[in-house]
């Protein structure tokens, strides 16, 4: 593990740590207090709140603290931004990462990807092109080039930006995280071939709500159908040795979700830091 790795979530895995999360509103209020929360990594929600990168920009500014940087001698925050898109998987739509990942995003989370030409996509988006004849080549990236604000936010010079600018793991020193949210039968039938055949995938984050849905017991997260459906996508990931995550972690499940595996643990913002601090002593912190 490099002592110079800028993304936290990718810190905690590269150690062999799940790492904690939660969603967050864009405001600067909440992402001031999310700043200094127990978490490694924040998820900005931009798919059922409004798309607006603006105020992405406004609110990771606010996630810098001076004093740790004055301490530390990092420009990165502790806790580390993503964004989550609306476009779904099957909209093939590039335009939501590059933006969110020209304002610093340091990863992306696509909701309702459920093929490998989707997964493909995905992760394509979030890498810059390079010569065929360069290494880890595929997924071939389309990224457009406009480095200036998220290379300003990262602290970093141009080439430096550019270096570190790629997904993780694909990329060893990369600090972009790819998180596909899994979340129908659909998606659940194409994992084994998403994961064998689309590198990059930082995480999978099972999208139990709108697989519950699917499976006629919405909001069920206890029923036997919608518990056998996610141990079929933790079963698939752990396969391929894939980091895959749960976004409702509570006081109630949270020693059975480390126990099989999670390794991706989100808890619901502020109210629940008692969760991480239970999670995080279980998990060894």
């Amino acid at each position: 593990m490099s002592n110079t790795r800028l993304n936290s979530i990718i810190r905690a895995f590269e150690s062999g740590k799940p790492a904690f999360a939660a969603f967050s509103k864009l405001d600067k209020q909440t992402a001031i207090e999310m700043s200094d929360a127990p978490y490694d990594g924040i998820v900005f929600e931009m798919e059922h709140n409004p798309y607006d990168v603006a105020a992405l920009g406004d609110a990771m500014q606010y996630m810098l603290n001076r004093k740790e940087i004055a301490e530390s001698g990092s420009v990165s925050p502790r806790v580390t931004p993503i964004a989550r898109i609306p476009a779904n998987g099957v909209e093939m739509n590039q335009a939501f990462a590059k933006q969110v990942l020209d304002r610093g995003a340091y990863g992306v989370v696509w909701p309702h990807v459920a093929t490998v030409e989707q997964a493909y996509n995905a992760v394509a988006s979030c890498r810059y092109a390079r010569p065929k004849s360069a290494p880890l080549y595929e997924p071939k990236g389309v990224r457009g080039d406009g480095p200036a604000t998220a290379a300003r936010y990262w602290g970093l010079s141009m080439a430096d930006y550019y270096r570190k600018a790629d997904v993780w793991p694909l990329a060893p020193e990369g600090e972009i995280l790819v998180g596909l949210m899994c979340e129908s039968t659909q998606a659940i039938q194409n994992l084994d071939d998403i994961l064998s055949n689309v590198p990059g995938i930082g995480f999978i984050l099972i999208g139990e709500g709108d697989l519950s849905q699917e499976l006629g017991f919405p909001r069920q997260y206890e029923h036997p159908e919608v518990v056998d459906a996610m141990r079929q996508i933790v079963e698939t990931c752990h396969k391929h040795n894939v980091v895959v995550g749960n976004p409702h972690v509570t006081a109630k499940n949270h020693k059975r979700l480390i126990e099989e595996g999670y390794r991706f643990l989100m808890s619901a913002p502020m109210r629940s830091y008692g969760v991480v601090g239970m999670a995080r002593e279980m998990a060894g912190y």
